[in-house]
């Protein structure tokens, strides 16, 4: 690995060397008072947006048909569109699939520090090299004026206690990282009114800390935040802030806010070839090994079964170009937590997808990690296997969102449940 060749973290490797980001971590466990994931444009660079959410072995298998295409990628990315260790699961079984496949590619994590101290030893292991960490002030009393509530451990914060742990949580972070000789590149997010005044004392205990480099970044206006009518900085004050946060700490001054499924040279218009390839990464479909689809249903004609509360799942396949119901199987009995769901990771295991009306995380987590695509939805059954068999779009309008049946409280349903 050639460490001075990670285009982020160099401005004469960025002309020679790209990089590719893998969308696979698409909850968030803070909220930004600059940030809304809710909507996207092909059109839009920055932090928050992917045209599509990738599962650890639909990003490997989308590296790897990268990689045939763009022979100067030197760097594999995760950056979100959430926060990659909100999603812990989906981003370290990705980085293990990519360090297994690619040995020899730098590894590459940007987050907002929140959970990340409990992962460094993991990173280390991987030999994750470099880490960018969004750290917007040093003080709580600017901390709370930009970010509405995060939420560590299941327990959410607001206010001012929202501003401590992050503060904390973030340089016990960087503390671990450089205990481990990781590069930490810190983004600091400008924000006229906020934290612009603010800048310098950022970049002067970072240094303190031994951050390597620094990356002061205008704030990306977007609509529906509450941020959204703060006028942008104006261009030479930018410049001022970075000259002067130089005294401490290197600068970054090519950074072009990157999306989550970013790939190529940096500031490159996104490739048409490569965003095909991505969506079809996405989709559902068939494999010589997993040739079924499952389905979470009453009568076997809907989804209409959240899948914690399916007795029986009816499997279904391709015949003749026809789809035709193979049997109906039996699923593990409620109770017994993540082993319940390690045993229905058995019984799918010739299946590349489930359908279900609704799915817990964590069960959603465990599926997905062994392989099986998980597709929340409701509608007619066969729309969904058709789709799915034939390696197309589920149509829009049939799609839930997966993985927030509670909203992470206790099940609605008769009580079976996820468990």
């Amino acid at each position: 690995m050639k460490y001075q060749d990670h285009p982020c973290f160099s401005e004469g490797a960025r002309h020679r060397t790209g990089r590719i980001h893998l969308p696979v971590a698409p909850a968030c466990n803070m909220q930004c008072n600059y940030c809304n994931r809710d909507f996207e444009c092909v059109n839009e660079s920055r932090p928050g947006v992917s045209s599509t959410i990738l599962l650890p072995w639909q990003a490997a298998d989308y590296l790897d048909e990268v990689l045939d295409r763009i022979k100067n990628i030197a760097v594999v990315g995760i950056a979100g569109p959430g926060d990659p260790f909100a999603n812990p699961e989906q981003t370290l079984v990705t980085l293990h699939l990519v360090r297994e496949r690619h040995p020899e590619m730098m590894l590459c994590v940007a987050t907002n520090g929140l959970a990340l101290a409990d992962y460094v030893d993991e990173l280390a292991d991987l030999k994750v090299s470099h880490i960018t960490l969004t750290v917007n002030a040093v003080d709580t009393a600017v901390a709370e004026k930009i970010y509405a509530w995060a939420r560590l451990k299941s327990r959410v914060y607001r206010g001012a206690d929202a501003a401590r742990v992050i503060l904390e949580k973030q340089q016990e972070a960087i503390r671990r990282l450089k205990a481990k000789s990781i590069t930490v590149k810190i983004n600091t997010v400008i924000i006229p009114g906020i934290n612009d005044d603010h800048v310098i004392e950022i970049a002067r205990q970072m240094a303190n800390m031994r951050a390597d480099i620094f990356n002061a970044i205008p704030m990306y206006h977007v609509a529906g935040t509450p941020f959204a009518d703060i006028a942008p900085l104006a261009h030479e004050k930018v410049e001022r802030l970075r000259k002067a946060a130089g005294s401490y700490l290197p600068q970054m001054s090519h950074c072009s806010r990157c999306r989550a499924d970013a790939t190529g040279m940096i500031g490159e218009k996104q490739n048409d070839e490569i965003m095909d390839l991505l969506r079809k990464a996405s989709l559902p479909h068939q494999s010589p090994e997993r040739p079924y689809v499952a389905v979470a249903s009453m009568e076997g004609f809907f989804v209409n079964q959240h899948l914690g509360e399916a007795a029986g799942l009816w499997i279904f396949g391709m015949r003749d170009g026809k789809i035709v119901l193979i049997e109906r199987r039996s699923t593990p009995p409620p109770g017994g937590g993540p082993e319940r769901w390690d045993a229905m990771s058995l019984l799918l295991r010739d299946c590349n997808t489930v359908l279900a009306s609704g799915i817990g995380p964590s069960p959603l987590a465990i599926l997905e990690n062994s392989g099986v695509n998980v597709v929340v939805m409701e509608g007619l059954a066969k729309e969904g296997i058709e789709a799915t068999l034939t390696g197309k779009a589920i149509p829009k309008i049939l799609l839930r969102k997966a993985g927030h049946c509670g909203i992470g409280q206790q099940c609605s349903g008769n009580g079976t449940g996820c468990g």
